[in-house]
């Protein structure tokens, strides 16, 4: 016989793979499976089970009472969600159940008793569910899991977008929570942090966008960013906001030179955000961001230096070509513009003031990026045909991220010595090296300059002085 329940309204789903079944008992037939977050009306109880009527499947049924957790939402029960919502808000694999408790937090709590607390954690679980929702699962039972807890999460009205990579599909939160917390009077300054991080994911940013709608879009990142005071946060947060305003400048930076406008302020702002953070201060899983951000900063750091303002007796010329070109020119006092020793064309960011002659004249180094984050090494060579013109890219897969730089020549001889950084595949590498300009081959390599000898004596002083490489 079945009690009414007349306190009791909601339960929440607590257990991933809950069965929906026919009648109050563990044999009886099951007739849909439920996960965590779940949100069922109860309408009764018989012994260990509870009468609910899902809404979202619209099918009535009995949960075992051990899978859910009832709620009235009365207020006195609010401070004992938010109480749970605090517990596993850092707990992995929690998010829907935690999303499912902030809702019901939000419904039983009295206006005036709310803070920005629970909107952060909201947004910090949906945000950290796309996350988990684009890394590939361990199996197909969690991939089942994840899909199934994605739609659980929408009846809460928590939105995802998708967006496609070089085949690899990466989930978002749109961050209706977050833009909430900056929107509220009193918003505390480790939650406007918060919300301006989970607002501004490199990962979430549309790469459909055209140039001019991306760069709106960075700058509008930017602002948030600009909103968070550093200095009122903790180390680990702190850091990790500088880290973020470093990739968005060096985004904004790389954009500006493509527009025609003067790069430099940008450029310095994000070699600023770098300089202070203490990656001591960081997680593991905060470092590949700074990593990362390394990488997108060291690939554009060429734009703080100004364009020669005159033509070399001997090294780099540009000149316009077809629209949006730019020709690259090798010259020397009797092979001008007109008839230059090597000339190559690219639709990539050039950065003259990077070009470097080697002490025999047989060789110019050249920084030169086609892409946001990935800037390659164009060697110039004299061989006994003539001068030939060589791109040198930071790694094979260009699905990733990258920069290949120039850190000094080898007087005496055909060496260069270079320094790579490389994020292909998840896995981050940096390289020091010694590379033969003649075979272009990598005769000495290490994690730390001061392991190969050349570099202690032959790097040069400005890139010693300049590259994030060293940091």
């Amino acid at each position: 016989m079945v009690a009414t329940a007349a306190a009791v309204t909601l339960a929440i789903v607590i257990q991933n793979q809950s069965a929906l079944r026919s009648s109050p008992r563990d044999s009886a037939v099951q007739q849909a499976t439920l996960w965590q977050g779940d949100l069922l009306e109860v309408r009764g109880r018989s012994i260990d089970y509870l009468q609910v009527y899902d809404h979202r499947r619209e099918r009535a049924g009995y949960v075992h009472a051990r899978d859910v957790r009832p709620t009235t939402l009365a207020p006195e029960e609010a401070p004992d969600l938010l109480a749970v919502v605090r517990f596993v808000r850092d707990t992995p694999g929690m998010e829907a159940i935690g999303i499912g408790l902030t809702a019901a937090y939000f419904k039983a709590a009295p206006a005036s008793a709310l803070t920005t607390e629970p909107f952060v954690a909201f947004g910090e679980f949906a945000d950290r569910l796309a996350l988990r929702a684009s890394q590939k699962q361990p199996s197909k039972l969690a991939e089942t899991t994840i899909a199934a807890q994605l739609e659980v999460v929408a009846q809460y009205g928590v939105r995802m977008t998708s967006y496609e990579r070089a085949g690899q599909v990466t989930i978002c939160y749109d961050g209706d929570m977050f833009r909430r917390v900056l929107g509220l009077a009193g918003a505390t300054p480790e939650a406007i942090a918060r919300a301006a991080l989970g607002l501004t994911r490199h990962a979430c940013v549309d790469p459909a966008l055209a140039p001019g709608a991306r760069y709106s879009f960075d700058r509008w990142r930017s602002e948030v960013l600009d909103q968070v005071m550093p200095e009122k946060l903790g180390g680990e947060l702190r850091a990790r906001v500088h880290v973020r305003r470093a990739g968005v400048w060096a985004s904004i930076a790389f954009q500006q030179t493509r527009r025609g406008e003067a790069p430099q302020s940008a450029a310095e702002r994000a070699l600023r955000e770098l300089a202070v953070v203490d990656p001591r201060e960081l997680s593991d899983e905060d470092r590949r961001e700074y990593e990362e951000a390394g990488i997108r900063v060291g690939a554009t750091r060429w734009a703080v230096a100004a364009a020669p303002a005159a033509r070399p007796a001997f090294g780099i010329t540009t000149l316009a070509g077809a629209p949006g070109e730019t020709c690259v020119l090798l010259i020397d006092p009797r092979h001008g513009p007109e008839a230059p020793l090597a000339k190559r064309c690219t639709y990539a960011t050039v950065w003259s003031a990077s070009a470097r002659v080697n002490p025999a004249g047989t060789a110019v180094a050249l920084a030169v990026q086609p892409l946001e984050g990935w800037r390659e090494l164009w060697l110039f060579r004299r061989t006994a045909a003539g001068w030939t013109v060589t791109p040198l890219p930071p790694a094979t897969d260009t699905d990733g991220m990258g920069y290949l730089e120039f850190a000094g020549w080898v007087a005496g001889t055909e060496r260069m010595l270079a320094a790579r950084e490389t994020l292909v595949n998840g896995v981050f590498r940096k390289r020091f090296e010694v590379i033969n300009t003649i075979t272009l081959g990598t005769e000495r390599q290490a994690g730390h300059p001061a392991l190969i000898g050349s570099f202690g004596r032959w790097q040069a002083r400005d890139w010693r002085e300049q590259s994030v490489a060293l940091r």
